[in-house]
């Protein structure tokens, strides 16, 4: 038994880890036509698409060995990925967070509002939701 696998009884991921089916979806949609034509347009360059490949790849090591140093490279890919996203939202320095809603979060709309929402669909299903209407269980014919 190799190095990476001897303390895997004591060793859990200490980051969600995704099926591995879905780093397998992500690399094929990454690398895909469509794909490539939208990085193209948007980068003017393609990405480099091979950290899902060994992302998967050590997926399917960690489920299948239980191969430790696997699942750490994978839950510090996952935390990367995840800090990569959340930079923006961190570096925000225009809006102001807050803790709670506002106090008149639901108070109602302003007049000239409520005259060109009155008659649409959105209205007449609000009519229909707030009377009870459309609220019975519907049945579907599912055929296998």
């Amino acid at each position: 038994m190799s190095e990476a696998t001897t303390d895997h009884d004591q060793h859990e991921p200490d980051w969600p880890i995704r099926p591995c089916e879905m780093y397998k979806e992500e690399y094929k949609d990454c690398t895909s036509f469509r794909a490539r034509f939208h990085q193209y347009f948007i980068y003017g360059e393609t990405l480099d698409c091979t950290q899902w490949k060994k992302d998967y790849d050590n997926c399917v090591r960690w489920t299948r060995d239980k191969n430790v140093k696997a699942c750490k490279e994978l839950t510090e890919s996952e935390k990367k990925r995840f800090n990569d996203r959340m930079r923006a939202h961190y570096r925000n320095n225009v809006w102001e967070k807050r803790s709670e809603p506002p106090e008149d979060w639901n108070k109602p709309l302003p007049e000239w509002m409520q005259k060109n929402y009155q008659g649409t669909y959105l209205d007449f299903k609000s009519v229909e939701f707030k009377k009870g209407a459309g609220t019975e269980e519907r049945t579907l014919c599912i055929i296998l």
